[in-house]
């Protein structure tokens, strides 16, 4: 059960997906089904009743606000409370790896690289995952290409709210608003020096503290994320101006132009100059 942010994040940014079957279930009261084994990958969301989930021996109780991700060929066994109904959204799908790195594409099967999410998990903000899953749900009744196309991205869409609801569980609301400034502040202010303790002095935190905290919430140091940024933006003045690159480089917070084209080969797999190269080409 993967829920490391920046690899979560990651690892469902590069995947591409197909949605074989969606909908709303209501079960009733002393409903169950025992010792299936899925045949595809499928979650439920969990709106109202409760429940129990056993998933290869493991057992969950569920209540709304539970999200269940069911993987082929796991034992599950099901059911409801004798007194309550258990209704879900739920939504199977099929999916592959397929990403570009530093102009490079790579393609996986299923069977090479598991889901990263598997079993119960709990979502704290149901109202915009159960608004998504209405639109899937309701295009699930319609067919063309146009409404598998808006079905795959209101998939993406879901799938990154619970990224962030993750995101939200692991820090309380004070410190998601502090690493949130920080963050505005290098927005705002990449062309200029930035360092770590200036961002900690920002924060009111320790250094160590800030990184920490700053790492769990976006999965990259504060230096990284920084650095990530400024790269951005210059691949930005690369493509769509003529500036020269140690212009570019001052652009972007980088006084010393060997460092930035280091700094920037490194991120982006080729040098500054035959990235503008390339870009003016195509």
């Amino acid at each position: 059960m993967c829920k490391n942010n920046r690899n979560l994040a990651t690892k469902l940014n590069q995947f591409t997906y197909s949605l074989l079957l969606a909908g709303y279930k209501v079960c009733p009261p002393t409903w169950h089904k025992e010792g299936s084994k899925p045949s595809h990958h499928s979650l439920w969301l969990i709106t109202k009743g409760s429940g129990k989930v056993v998933l290869d021996g493991e057992t969950f109780l569920v209540a709304p606000g539970s999200l269940v991700v069911f993987t082929p060929g796991m034992i599950c066994n099901k059911k409801t409370t004798s007194t309550d109904f258990l209704e879900f959204y739920f939504v199977r799908f099929a999916y592959s790896m397929v990403f570009e790195e530093k102009g490079r594409w790579y393609f996986r099967q299923p069977e090479e690289v598991p889901f990263p999410l598997k079993g119960v998990y709990m979502i704290k903000n149901m109202s915009k995952a159960v608004h998504l899953l209405e639109q899937i749900n309701s295009l699930s009744k319609r067919r063309g290409a146009d409404v598998a196309f808006e079905q795959r991205l209101l998939f993406q869409q879901l799938l990154l709210t619970f990224i962030k609801d993750f995101h939200s569980q692991a820090l309380s609301g004070d410190t998601k608003q502090v690493i949130e400034a920080t963050i505005d502040y290098m927005v705002h202010h990449y062309q200029s020096t930035i360092t770590l303790n200036d961002l900690a002095e920002r924060a009111e935190l320790s250094k160590s503290h800030y990184s920490r905290l700053f790492k769990k919430y976006i999965g990259y140091s504060p230096i990284d994320y920084l650095t990530h940024l400024r790269i951005d933006r210059a691949k930005e003045l690369l493509a769509h101006s003529d500036i020269r690159i140690k212009e570019v480089s001052q652009q972007v917070g980088y006084e010393d132009e060997l460092y930035f084209s280091r700094t920037f080969k490194k991120i982006v797999g080729v040098s500054p100059t035959q990235f503008s190269d390339e870009q003016k080409q195509g």
